[in-house]
């Protein structure tokens, strides 16, 4: 009887003194949540880099071989110029829209590949004096990383020159409008800052020239480019690091 009432008191007192133990054991701390950057914001900056416009002439005497143009020539050259945009996340997914305006020194000739009406050689050349854009974008992030790809509207002046040997220059500007797309990577170094690197494709369409003021035949202008640039952006308004949800 003793025993069984000596154990039951032990085992109260027991019970008694637990609480305080545990109440000196030390606590693990919960995990630090993790900091991930929020792409939501508005955003201005400039870019540059260097371009290859592509040119298919064509007139009376018809295609060369299995082409699809009479003659063809490059240009090439660097352009620059600014943009604004903004863009919205949702979860790694993210949406924007980008304008953006450059100047241009992408210029080439066809060095007198063809010859006028009375057979005399001719020059070609052209210029992208400037091209615009705008364009919607989308894209995934991982953290400070974004993997994005655009596509859009673009708009610009490109210079002709057609000069005969010996004879007349006929020089005229032309305006046109047509699509720009790509895609790229972009980097955000700080909360604001954000470099990136990317190619872009214009499409500009084709201009004629159905009255040349010299000897040259009627003719018309298709007219590509390809382009790589480099960026630095300031996001002056919206998210910068956040913190991750679990």
């Amino acid at each position: 009887m003793k025993k069984i009432f000596f154990t039951t008191v032990s085992l109260g007192v027991l019970a008694l003194g637990s609480p305080a133990l545990a109440a000196d054991l030390p606590m693990k701390a919960p995990p630090a949540a993790a900091l991930v950057y929020d792409w939501t914001g508005a955003y201005v900056g400039g870019f540059g880099g260097y371009a290859f416009g592509n040119h298919n002439l064509n007139n009376a005497l018809g295609p060369a071989g299995f082409a699809n143009f009479t003659t063809n020539w490059e240009t090439h050259g660097a352009f620059g110029g600014g943009e604004i945009g903004y863009n919205w996340q949702s979860g790694n997914l993210v949406f924007g829209v980008e304008a953006d305006g450059a100047g241009s020194n992408i210029q080439g000739r066809d060095n007198f590949a063809l010859a006028d009406v009375n057979g005399a050689p001719m020059d070609d050349f052209n210029k992208l004096k400037w091209v615009a854009s705008l364009r919607a974008r989308g894209g995934i992030a991982v953290d400070r990383l974004l993997l994005f790809f655009d596509g859009g509207w673009a708009v610009g002046d490109i210079q002709h020159t057609n000069t005969v040997a010996g004879g007349a220059v006929d020089t005229f500007t032309n305006h046109r409008s047509g699509l720009a797309a790509g895609g790229g990577i972009a980097y955000a170094m700080t909360d604001n800052l954000i470099g990136k690197i990317e190619y872009r494709y214009y499409d500009l369409g084709t201009y004629s020239r159905l009255a040349p003021l010299n000897t040259a035949m009627p003719y018309n202008v298709a007219n590509t480019y390809s382009t790589v640039l480099l960026g630095l952006d300031f996001k002056f308004w919206g998210g910068g690091a956040v913190v991750a949800k679990y």
